[in-house]
């Protein structure tokens, strides 16, 4: 059995966070562990509340899954305060035992709501920016890469330096830069550290109209992850991701008053 685990938030509405983590891996094939890191209250519309769980519980749940169950992917999704992330990076580190293959982590940065709402307090940032630095791969978008770098992301000169900069300032191993967010073409970047360079890659995403579709960014870090925890390469596995994840929003069916839900099956 491969099992695949997510640290992040609950939504209640199933479309994102830690269960919309789970319902990818499952359809994906991989048995999907869970430590939720954040209660929301939220529906189609916004973000009413977010309520973390304390940082000490957190920890409690990593340290105890992780010495009964070695996962073969770790995703990271919201961590909502610095306490959280800083209890989450303490955690991560019973995946180190000497003697044992590294486990790849990916990392999705929640900064914020599609409304607005923080789902990162400002602080903890910098914890965020060690969890990105041991990393397989972080999968921001235009708005997180723009925030953690300081480049401009106008063009894509700036989002090919945000990106080179996730790599060689931040230390992850490789950075999938989504553009759904930009105008135009939905194209991503892919960067890869490569010994003291990078190579970067323009993967191509024509937009498809179908309206606000909700949780497409956990979807595609899960999808990702679950092919890692198959065994795939990592190109192998982003290219799987993305193709998942656009089919997946080319049958998106309409739930509640706002948001298009992902369809997995």
């Amino acid at each position: 059995m491969r099992v695949a685990l997510s640290i992040s938030g609950s939504d209640p509405t199933g479309g994102a966070g830690i269960q919309a983590d789970l319902q990818v891996f499952r359809t994906l094939g991989v048995h999907g562990a869970g430590v939720i890191t954040a209660l929301t209250i939220q529906d189609t519309e916004k973000v009413h509340q977010v309520l973390p769980v304390f940082p000490s519980v957190v920890l409690d749940q990593l340290r105890v899954l992780l010495a009964d169950i070695r996962p073969h992917v770790v995703k990271i999704g919201m961590l909502a305060t610095d306490d959280v992330a800083r209890n989450v990076e303490i955690g991560l580190r019973g995946l180190d035992a000497v003697g044992k293959p590294a486990v790849p982590i990916v990392v999705d940065p929640v900064l914020a709501a599609s409304d607005g709402t923080p789902l990162l307090e400002r602080r903890a940032w910098g914890t965020l920016e060690r969890l990105i630095g041991r990393s397989t791969l972080v999968t921001p978008n235009l708005a997180e890469v723009e925030a953690l770098t300081g480049c401009d992301v106008s063009t894509r000169e700036g989002v090919e330096a945000a990106g080179c900069a996730l790599v060689s300032n931040l230390g992850a191993q490789a950075a999938l830069v989504k553009g759904g967010h930009a105008e135009g073409p939905s194209d991503d970047l892919l960067v890869i550290r490569e010994g003291g360079s990078s190579t970067l890659q323009w993967l191509e995403g024509p937009r498809i109209e179908t309206g606000r579709v909700h949780g497409t960014g956990c979807a595609l870090a899960s999808a990702i992850a679950a092919s890692l925890a198959l065994g795939d390469d990592l190109v192998p596995a982003v290219e799987h991701g993305r193709r998942f994840v656009r089919k997946a929003i080319q049958a998106a069916e309409q739930a509640g008053k706002l948001a298009r839900f992902l369809a997995y099956f």
